[in-house]
């Protein structure tokens, strides 16, 4: 999460989405950490909040195969995300 933090300062609403999706991309996929269906939904819902509609398909289209527990945990946590930046 540093690596958000770091870079946030000074950006755009638009840019911070690009970055937010960035992080569900990487946990979807497993690019350079291990896959994490409850992160990237997360970090998808995040961005989608913050206008990306990418995100906004791309958490839609993960949701799809996630148990409704992994959903309620990934909101969750996006909640708690929002609520403390």
């Amino acid at each position: 999460m540093a690596r958000y933090e770091m870079i946030e300062s000074g950006m755009g609403s638009a840019a911070k989405a690009d970055i937010l999706f960035e992080l569900g991309l990487m946990y979807a996929t497993g690019r350079d950490c291990d896959t994490d269906v409850v992160a990237a939904h997360k970090w998808f819902n995040i961005a989608a909040i913050k206008g990306s509609e990418r995100a906004a398909a791309l958490r839609t289209e993960l949701a799809a195969g996630m148990s409704k527990v992994e959903i309620a945990r990934a909101l969750r946590e996006a909640r708690e995300w929002m609520t403390t930046h």
